[in-house]
């Protein structure tokens, strides 16, 4: 994914749908939010679950300063190190079962979506909205969506004016009509989150 794969794809979906497009009016263009691949963006995955995103930030912060984002090195540290930093007693071993899961991280770029997240689901700790967005960002899929995601469920029932969210099962049921660029969708949603709710829905 590039800008320039984002801006189509946002305008597909402007031409598919006119409340995406009345979405675009207010966010203006969508950023990509590409990031690098490999354990890091994982780790940071793991960080930010069920917790705000200003929690997570403050988390990742004291973990970078600590320079403990590496496998080795969360392996390596004591849990009252990893404890300081922010991490629960669950998420340290999640930490550390990612670490020593030894996941090649290369093999992945080009991998079908499917084997991408059977691979990473199989670590314990990492559900399939962790993979989903993992493959969104740190891969750059075009085509991905992740429907467990309560910022983009809440952006859905206010664009769509529903009476309640909707459930991961109707949002990806929901989420077909805006293949091949759900991915795009995504970053969309995302975006008018933060407009309509004035805080971010995604790290």
């Amino acid at each position: 994914m590039t800008p320039a794969c984002v801006a189509e794809g946002a305008a597909w979906l402007a031409g598919q749908e006119p409340r995406f497009a009345a979405a675009l009016e207010l966010t203006g263009a969508l950023p990509l939010r590409r990031r690098r691949d490999g354990f890091e963006p994982l780790l940071s995955a793991i960080v930010s679950q069920q917790v705000s995103v200003a929690a997570a930030d403050a988390i990742w912060a004291r973990l970078r300063t600590a320079k403990l984002t590496g496998p080795r090195k969360i392996l390596g540290a004591t849990e009252e190190e990893l404890r300081a930093c922010g991490l629960s007693r669950q998420k340290i071993r999640y930490a550390r079962e990612l670490a020593a899961a030894r996941i090649r991280f290369g093999e992945l770029r080009d991998a079908p979506l499917e084997e991408v997240i059977a691979t990473l689901v199989a670590v314990p700790g990492i559900g399939r909205w962790t993979a989903e967005i993992y493959a969104m960002f740190s891969l750059g899929r075009a085509d991905v969506f992740a429907p467990g995601d309560l910022a983009l469920q809440e952006a859905v029932r206010l664009l769509f004016e529903l009476d309640s969210r909707p459930s991961e099962r109707i949002l990806r049921d929901m989420a077909a009509a805006w293949s091949p660029w759900r991915a795009v969708a995504a970053r969309l949603l995302w975006a008018y989150y933060r407009v309509a709710k004035q805080r971010e829905g995604i790290r």
